[in-house]
């Protein structure tokens, strides 16, 4: 129950002699939805695709060392911009817990954009997101 902080960079990792990229896009949501779990996408997200601009960003790895009890933590860059929301972390980043390792622990978290195409064009949360984009004027 102290502050954590940590610092990193968006960066993919090596799995299986291939590089997996940091950034995940709406589009490759749709591409790997199968219908049944668990790649299912909600109704409502079919329902939004098209007024989706798919290449927007959506989940991002990053070197940052979390451990259990960091979702919901500001992933914030050098210019003090919210860039997203840590929720989670890659299978490699279990280990964290007793040690940490860059070469494939990574942190996950949702995109800022990602958050905000969802919030409009997904959820149509209109208010929330003019209040958003106004509070970052």
């Amino acid at each position: 129950f102290t502050l954590r902080l940590s610092y990193g960079q968006v960066k993919g990792y090596p799995e299986n002699g291939k590089t997996v990229s940091p950034l995940t896009h709406f589009a490759g949501a749709f591409e790997r939805d199968t219908g049944k779990d668990p790649f299912a996408l909600p109704e409502s997200w079919l329902k939004a695709k098209p007024q989706l601009d798919l290449p927007t960003p959506l989940n991002f790895a990053s070197t940052n060392d979390i451990i259990g009890g960091n979702s919901g933590s500001p992933v914030v860059n050098r210019n003090a911009e919210v860039i997203g929301l840590i929720f989670d972390s890659n299978i490699y980043g279990l280990a964290s817990d007793f040690g940490y390792s860059e070469t494939q622990s990574r942190a996950v978290s949702v995109h800022s954009a990602g958050i905000l195409e969802a919030l409009e064009k997904v959820y149509r949360a209109n208010r929330l997101v003019t209040e958003i984009k106004q509070a970052r004027n």
